[in-house]
Order: structure tokens, then sequence, then C-alpha cells
């Protein structure tokens, strides 16, 4: 939320220091991110004075160059040279003087010094418009009226704008702070609580009275649950333009741009009083009649940004007899929208429905500053007031005449929230014992009224511009705030008792494995669980759950992969070429199989891509691939105790492997599909391991805990090179080796693969390190050769493999 010092100070009694006001705003809840100067025209022409041109003469050494003599008011003239083929003596001029900087619209910021061009000394420039920011114009010097006073400092004449300006960072709920009106109410209730009563200064008019009744338009309002209030007036006569100075400068100020002078009310209007206005150029409403009402589904309707839009027919419209004519509450149409030529207006106050608002707004992805306010709820009291002031500005800044009375179409009236709240509750929540006096004092400043008080309880009546407040901590909030949350007493000690919490084998496991996959370089990531539907097909999207109320259009499924949003993350990372990355993540994915019918299941997931190291003097570079992720899959499942990990591949596909522990798939690896990454602007290969996380505990608890003492007697091991198919593969080694059942078989490691036309065609050499262990002797040579021979002679028979001598 953007505020303006001098804005907000309209409201409020007294001065207070900018300093003073930000230490303010920041204990009751405001927090000030930021206070920083605000000049209309940077550097505020300090140094920059008023000069009549007394003599030009041509530059004795430059055709393009002349010499002026310039009086800026002091005992002798300026000589200076300017190059602008407009300069001549009479003119009155702006003189940047020796010393001054200026800040040019574009380029750098420029110090003025004495300088000698082409042999003559010059004392200051002559400066456009550009040069030192009034303008954007470059032809030539700017020449000023007669009027202008030689010596006059040039921010007296051209009077630029300055100003303070807040960032405060509003949380989601203070919609009551969402305009200066009501953060300047939030002051006044801090100074009546810790100085003495002040309220703000407010700018409604205290006598309002329409100029004619020459230009009616009715209101009808078809769906009053989604429009409970709405008010309107016309203004007839006016002048479309520019805004005054004054109202360009408050808008720009807080980072809005100006339009034309109705369009900058309304938005003035906005961020005084929070209060969302909107202007018709009544020649769009037909019949002088507006219908505030539901179209039907698919219908059409341009708006203001000159796109055609598909309505819901749950979208609320403000219409004309025979069309739409504002989105309501969220944006208008561009038939009716004022323009150069409108010379009459409706001006509408209404309240829509918070949830109404929201959801059309986010069907069509249109975040305006008004939907933001009417979704939050804005002060439904406050309509007809806000509109009255807003026609009064229009009449002071565009002329015409108020031309009908008040439409306030208000039938069902919202009763007042009451909250009650126990003075021993107030102490317990907040830690401090506050006087009823003073509770009550807070309250009544911020706008509450109180409707029974006994002994122990407080019960009050809540504006209808604090919608956030409903239970009877949120009443505490409030005096907290206002007593200011520096003040909240810290106690000197803190009595706890101590407790050791174990955690669960699941909890505990993800420990272990995280520590595990962060010792080898991995980095843990958090990925959001919301994400885009247009990453996946029909067939997934129908086993999808959507957001019925989702925050953005590209945030509308829960979702069914966690492969989609970490490629995200991949994508995010090589753009800032971080591209060597290993990535991993607990998270849930989430399906749906019919309306009520919901499951989530917990992954892990792990992401490589890059290379698999730094490459050095005597480092070859190597990228991650489907192997590297298999090892790094077996790693992870065997650190949680699974001793027999085999991978098949799933169906056809040898670039997508399903994990098996034991007999039970408990997850894939695979290369992520180019065109999946290319989805992604991804280049480089990406290995994915997705691994069900429930199904890896599952599979973990039915394992045994069996302690083998570690043998005392030396391990042998011996190498085996064969020739095999193409096809075969290392898990069908492994298959007829245990198939062997050698008891005395510890370990088998696969170390070389190797192809060449040599071998013949379809084949390929395998050569594999086996290690035999004894754990009540040492292995002789003898015994060793023995299961040697019995291993050859079971690939032979099995895989038709020739052995290697």
């Amino acid at each position: 939320m953007t505020i303006s010092y001098n804005w907000l100070s309209e409201y409020l009694p007294r001065t207070i220091e900018p300093e003073a006001l930000s230490k303010i705003l920041t204990a009751i809840g405001l927090e000030v991110e930021s206070l920083e100067a605000y000049e209309s025209i940077k550097g505020g022409l300090k140094g920059v004075v008023i000069g009549e041109v007394l003599t030009c003469e041509q530059h004795p050494n430059a055709d393009k160059l002349k010499v002026t003599t310039v009086n800026v008011g002091a005992e002798v003239p300026l000589q200076v040279v300017c190059g602008a083929a407009n300069v001549a003596a009479g003119q009155k001029v702006a003189v940047a003087t020796v010393g001054t900087t200026i800040f040019p619209v574009t380029g750098d910021p420029l110090t003025m010094k004495v300088a000698k061009i082409r042999g003559v000394e010059s004392h200051g420039m002559i400066c456009a418009e550009d040069e030192i920011g009034v303008g954007t114009s470059h032809d030539g010097i700017m020449v000023l009226p007669d009027t202008a006073i030689p010596g006059q400092p040039a921010a007296d004449f051209f009077s630029p704008y300055s100003d303070w300006i807040y960032e405060i960072g509003l949380t989601p709920n203070r919609m009551d702070a969402m305009s200066h009106l009501g953060v300047a109410k939030d002051v006044c209730a801090y100074l009546t609580h810790h100085e003495q009563e002040t309220k703000a200064v407010l700018p409604f008019a205290q006598h309002f009275v329409a100029d004619n009744n020459s230009l009616p338009i009715k209101v009808k309002v078809e769906n009053q649950q989604a429009c409970p209030r709405f008010t309107g007036l016309t203004i007839s006569g006016i002048t479309v333009q520019e805004s005054p100075a004054w109202l360009k400068n408050r808008l720009i100020a807080i980072g809005q741009r100006p339009i034309n002078n109705i369009v900058d009310i309304t938005n003035y209007i906005l961020h005084e009083t929070g209060q969302p206005l909107h202007a018709y150029d009544t020649a769009a409403i037909t019949n002088g009649e507006v219908v505030v009402k539901n179209m039907a589904e698919g219908s059409s309707f341009i708006t203001l940004d000159e796109k055609e839009r598909k309505l819901s027919s749950e979208d609320l419209m403000v219409c004309n007899s025979t069309e739409g004519m504002c989105i309501a509450g969220v944006f208008g149409g561009i038939k009716s929208g004022v323009s150069n030529t409108t010379k009459n207006i409706f001006l509408e106050s209404a309240w829509f429905h918070p949830v109404s608002v929201r959801k059309t707004s986010l069907r069509h992805g249109l975040r305006t500053e008004a939907a933001t306010r009417f979704e939050k709820g804005v002060d439904i009291s406050n309509c007809a007031e806000v509109l009255k002031r807003a026609a009064l500005l229009i009449k002071e800044v565009a002329g015409g005449q108020i031309s009908s009375e008040v439409t306030d179409l208000y039938p069902q009236p919202q009763p007042r929230k009451e909250v009650s709240v126990k003075y021993h509750y107030i102490k317990k929540l907040s830690g401090k014992n506050y006087h009823p006096e003073n509770v009550k004092r807070i309250l009544k400043a911020l706008g509450f009224e109180v409707a029974k008080e006994d002994i122990d309880e407080l019960t009050v009546v809540v504006p209808y511009s604090k919608p956030d407040i409903s239970i009877p901590a949120d009443i505490v909030e409030e005096i907290i705030r206002i007593d200011g949350l520096d003040n909240i007493d810290i106690p000197t000690s803190i009595t706890i008792s101590p407790a050791v919490e174990q955690l669960g084998m699941k909890e505990a496991l993800k420990d272990k494995i995280a520590g595990y996959l962060v010792g080898l370089g991995f980095v843990e990531i958090l990925t959001n669980s919301i994400t885009n539907s247009k990453y996946f097909s029909e067939d997934v999207l129908s086993g999808t759950v959507k957001m019925i109320n989702n925050l953005s259009a590209e945030l509308d499924v829960l979702r069914p992969s966690m492969l989609e949003t970490g490629l995200e993350t991949i994508a995010y990372n090589l753009n800032r070429k971080n591209q060597h990355l290993q990535l991993f993540e607990f998270g849930k994915t989430y399906a749906t199989s019919g309306a009520g019918e919901y499951t989530e299941a917990e992954r892990l997931c792990i992401y490589l891509t890059g290379q698999a190291h730094e490459t050095g003097w005597r480092e070859k570079p190597g990228s991650f691939d489907i192997y590297y992720g298999k090892g790094i899959a077996k790693a992870v499942v065997q650190l949680s105790g699974i001793a027999t990990v085999a991978f098949e591949p799933s169906g056809t596909d040898t670039n997508v492997l399903n994990i098996f522990a034991g007999k039970q798939i408990i997850g894939t690896v695979a290369e992520v599909d180019k065109k999946n990454a290319a989805a992604f602007d991804i280049r480089q290969t990406v290995v994915f391991i997705d691994i069900d996380y429930a199904a890896l505990v599952k599979a973990v608890r039915k394992q045994k805990i069996v302690y083998q003492e570690v043998s005392k007697f030396p391990a042998m091991q011996r190498d085996l090179a064969m020739v095999v198919n193409t096809n075969t593969t290392y898990a069908a080694i492994e298959a007829v080796v245990q198939k062997l059942k050698i008891s005395r078989l510890q370990d088998m490691r696969l170390f070389d693969v190797f192809e060449s036309d040599k071998l013949g065609a379809g084949k390929k050499s395998m050569a594999i390190s086996f290690t035999f262990v004894d754990e009540e002797k040492t292995l002789t040579d003898k015994e060793a050769d023995s299961m040697m021979a019995k291993l050859i002679q079971g690939l032979e028979k099995e895989l038709g493999a020739e052995i290697r001598k």
C-alpha cells in the first residue's frame, strides 16, 4: 500500500513529521517498509535560477555556438556559451549556475563547472525543458514568459511538487487501511490513546444539494444478493480534459497514471476513502435506465482494454436496457467509458459482494484496484457519502451541474456485527493488563460502539469499515495495535515443561534421506502444490483436483505430478545460468475419482540435470543420465533398510525404469521426455526419480533388522568378462546369479561395458567383479575357482554367454 505524506496529513488535525509518523504507523501494525522523498522534478531545481539574456553574439571560433551575457540577479552578469539555435537577447530563460547538479529526463546527472568552450569561458548553462526535467522537449532552450523575474529561483517559478512516500506492508485483513482516510483514522486513534482525543478531518460535505433534476437515471437491481446497495447520480455539462496539477501530482506520487479529470477523480476517491467508483457516459445508457443483473452464459463483452470476453452467467453486470456496460466491481466496458467528447456522466458508488467480485475477477484474469478492495469488503455504510464527495470534486475540476438526486437502493440494510470480549481474555492473549477505560477509549476511537458492559465483559458493535472483525481475538488485536506493538511487556523469564518428542519412523526416515542427499550435494526445494492445468493432457485432468476459488488463472489445479513444478524450478535456475542441479523434494500429489472422492499421495522426488561433477585437469566432464539416477535411487532405497533393489523397464519405454523393493514397485527413474522439457524451455537432459514415499515406508516396516558380525576373514575378488546379446541387461545377469544361490558370494558389481564390431553383430562385452567371503575360514583359490565355474556354467546356460579368456 502506497501512502502520500502530504495527502495523509490533510486528514490529521496537526502536523506530524514524516519520521515520527513512520514510527507511529509501524507501532500500530501498519509496518512502514520504506519512506522515500518524492520530487516531481528530480533535484527540485536547486541551483537553477531565472535569467534574462542581455546580449547574444556569434562565437568567434564556432559557427553553431553563441556567446551570451545573462542577468541572474547578481552584480555581474554571467557569460554563458550556448549552442541552441533559438537563443536571443531579451529572452527570459532557466540557467543552471556553476555548482548546480541537473537531472535530465534521459541520461546521467550533470554538475555545472566553469568550462572553456572553443577558447571562451562559460559560467553555467541555459537549459532546455528536458535538461532540467520540467518537460520532454529538446527543441532549443526553454523561453519563459516575460513575467519571470531574473534571479528568482526556478523552484519558485515552476513550483515542483515534493512529498514523502510510505510503502506500507499491509496484511490481507486490513481493508480498512487501504486508503489515506483509513490510515488517518488509525493514527488519530493512536493519538487519542497516547495524547488527547483526536479525530480525523473528514472531507465529506455537510450539506449536499443537487443543482437540478434535469437528467434522472432509473436504477434497477435484479441480483440484490450480489449487490445489496447501489447509489448513483448524474452530472451534466462537464468538460473532460487534463486534470489540474494538484490532482495529477497526488496520483503520480503514489504511482498512478493520470488519464483525464473524471477518471482521475474516481481514482483519487478510491485512494482517499477506499470506495471504488465508476463513471458512465450517459449517452451509453439507453432509455435512461441502469440495470444490475447477471447476463446469459457466453455473452460477449468488450472491456476498456479492448479485449472481448465471454461472460459467465455468474458474472454480475451493470447494464443499460440492451447490453452490459461494466463488469460490476471489476472493469468497465469500452462503449460506456468516459471519453473526450463526454458531456454528461452517471456516477456509481456501490457495494458488491466480495465472493462474487473475487470469482469474476479471477475468472477473467482482471486484478484491478477496485476488485482488490471489493473482494476484501468495503464500507457499505459509506457509499452515498463518498458519491457526494466525488460529485462535488468533479464539479470543481470539470464544471457542470449535479442533475439528479442521489439514487440509493439499499432495501435490506446489513446489520452490524456484535462481538463480546472478556477483560481477563484480553490479559491472557496480550500479556498485558489493560484498564477497562483504556480498552473502551481505544475501541471508541476506532469507531466501535459499546453495546453492553459488565464487570468482566464488554460487548461492542463493529463498524462497517472493519469487515475482518468477528471474534474476541480480533478485538484484542485492535487494542494491542493502538496501544502500540512495542508496548507489549516482555517477561524476564519463561517457564516451560521440557518435552522430548520422538520422531515417528516415517519422519525419522525423511530426516535420514534428506541428510544423505544433502551430503551428496543435493539441495532441498519446496514447490507449490497448486499448479497450471495447461501442463497436463485431458486424460490426466479428468482425474485432477480443480480449484473452485483459484488465486490466479495460472494456478488452477492441485498437482497430479511433481515433475512439472520441479521443471519450473529447473527452468528458473537455468535462466539464471545455474545449469548443474541436484534437487530433491518431499511433497504431495492429488487426485480425484469424483465429487467428494479425493486422495493425496506423499512423494519423494529427485531431479538431476547438467554435469555430475565439476571438470578439472584430472576430471572429464560427465552429465547426469538415467544410470546415475539408478544409482541414486538404489542408494536411497538401500539407505532406508531395503537390501534388495531392482529395476525393470516400464513397458516398452527403456527411458523409464520401475524401482522394485522386493516384488513391490515403489517408484520410477526416468529421463524426462524432450518434448516435456522443451515446454519449459529446458534443452538439456533431466533425470527424474519419483518414489511413492508411503510405499517405501510400508516396505521398510516389513524389513526385519538382523545383525551379522563382520567377517574376520579376508574377502576374495574375481573378475569375469563375457560376451552377451546387446539386449541382455545387468538385471538379467543378477537374476541368474541369485538363482544359483552361492552362499559365499557377498557382492557383484558391473565395472565395464564394451561394444565393437569385432565382438560380432548384436553383441556386447560386460565385465563383472565378484566378491566372495567365508564367515568361518579363509577361502582358498580352489574354492573360489569352483564358485566361478558354477557362475560361468549358469551364465552360459541361461543367457548364452561366451566367456572371454
